[in-house]
């Protein structure tokens, strides 16, 4: 078996975290439970470039139950846990190809070894396995039943392949599932951005002038916990519907020229790049400090900053670099600009990834029995795959809730009764 991770060694430590994480994901549990006895991914070769952690694995272990043949690659060079990699090599015998700090060459080649097995299934965090199967290998769409993506970013570059034409095979949208964008996005992004902030910085929140750039599940998440910390939030948007749900949450909205010369800790939340630019670094207090939470480095204009920088230091603490400015004030840039949460913390608590992964794995059992009825464009997951999930975890969580009577049903399908 082919495999590129950092130490094999470290399986002993990633065989207990891994488990550890499956203690809190009961939902996808039951699914590989099921898997396990009907074998619906028998012989279905998987490729997947996801976060390598130790949520991953279980949902590589889930799916290799189902019968599927798998190969997996990060998908972000900074949010390997080279422990989770070395054990699903060695105690799982999943080819993995991953490790923390790759440089963009590796990371390149080990998507093309995760391609090597001509996948049938993509699974996507990203879109960069979609996109590079479509600009390398042109023979190879035409075998693949379905792909899955799972970030908004992603699913923005599967849209614009799919309006332009260029989407050569189905995309079911994991990411805009309410299943995992009402959880995933809002309290596992929230959560984890905290922590990561917070683990490479030791920074106190509370008092402190937070300035979240981007209002979506992702924003809205990180401005609720960083507020629940005591923090005075400042959001900017460039959608006015999002900046006037900001305003009436009870935040400060503002343009990011206002909020650069007052914010002390900035966090980028959007998907697209430049949100953060020369303009603002220099606008910036002196000891700013700079973080991305969009799935891409390109959210902070990093080399813009480095131009107008006279001293750089790397790694003043794990994960932080200090740019002195020629003006004198100081820049701590969070993670080299890379996923904060993922790259300084551990990235979603497992409880909440138990589902977002749950919906990946039941729609890739969809994709492979439906396949011959889908076209190359942007599905929305199933809506009665959510409701299964939503169903399972208030279950798992030791929650009911009330059932429809047959006259309550009958009600909200007439339109001829009212008062």
């Amino acid at each position: 078996m082919k495999y590129d991770v950092k130490n094999i060694k470290l399986s002993s430590i990633g065989y207990r975290r891994i488990n550890w994480a499956d203690n809190h994901m009961p939902v996808l549990r039951r699914i590989r439970e099921r898997f396990a006895r009907t074998k619906p991914l028998k012989g279905i070769r998987i490729g997947a470039c996801l976060h390598v952690t130790t949520e991953t694995a279980n949902l590589m272990r889930t799916l290799q139950a189902g019968g599927a043949e798998l190969a997996l690659c990060a998908s972000n060079p900074l949010s390997t846990q080279d422990e989770a990699a070395a054990s699903l090599v060695r105690d799982y015998k999943i080819p993995v190809f991953a490790i923390r700090g790759e440089n963009n060459s590796s990371y390149y080649k080990h998507i093309h070894a995760v391609i090597a097995i001509k996948p049938q299934i993509t699974i996507d965090d990203g879109a960069d396995l979609v996109s590079t199967i479509h600009s390398k290998y042109q023979s190879l769409p035409e075998n693949i039943y379905a792909g899955m993506e799972e970030t908004t970013t992603g699913i923005i570059r599967m849209k614009a392949m799919a309006q332009d034409g260029a989407l050569r095979y189905p995309v079911f949208s994991v990411n805009d599932a309410k299943t995992k964008y009402l959880f995933d996005n809002r309290y596992g992004t929230g959560q984890s951005t905290v922590d990561g902030i917070i683990r490479a910085t030791n920074v106190l929140f509370a008092g402190r002038v937070i300035v979240v750039a981007g209002y979506g599940w992702c924003g809205r998440g990180f401005a609720m916990r960083a507020h629940g910390l005591g923090a005075r939030v400042i959001v900017t948007e460039v959608n006015p519907l999002r900046a006037l749900e900001a305003t009436m949450d009870g935040f400060n909205v503002m343009p990011m020229n206002q909020a650069a010369k007052i914010g002390e800790v900035f966090c980028t939340l959007t998907g697209d790049i430049g949100v953060i630019n020369e303009k603002h670094f220099k606008m910036m207090k002196d000891g700013a400090i700079v973080a991305n939470s969009g799935h891409f480095n390109v959210e902070l204009d990093l080399a813009a900053l480095k131009k107008i920088a006279k001293q750089i230091t790397l790694n003043i603490r794990p994960n932080v670099d200090q740019y002195i400015l020629k003006n004198g004030k100081s820049i701590f840039v969070l993670a080299q600009g890379r996923l904060v949460n993922l790259a300084c913390a551990e990235g979603h608590p497992a409880m909440v990834m138990d589902m977002s992964f749950a919906t990946q794995a039941l729609v890739t059992e969809y994709a492979v029995k439906n396949h011959v009825k889908l076209s190359p464009q942007v599905y929305d997951v199933p809506v009665e795959i959510e409701n299964w999930i939503a169903r399972l975890k208030l279950e798992s969580m030791g929650l009911k809730i009330d059932t429809l009577t047959p006259e309550q049903k009958k009600y909200l399908s007439s339109w001829s009764e009212g008062t």
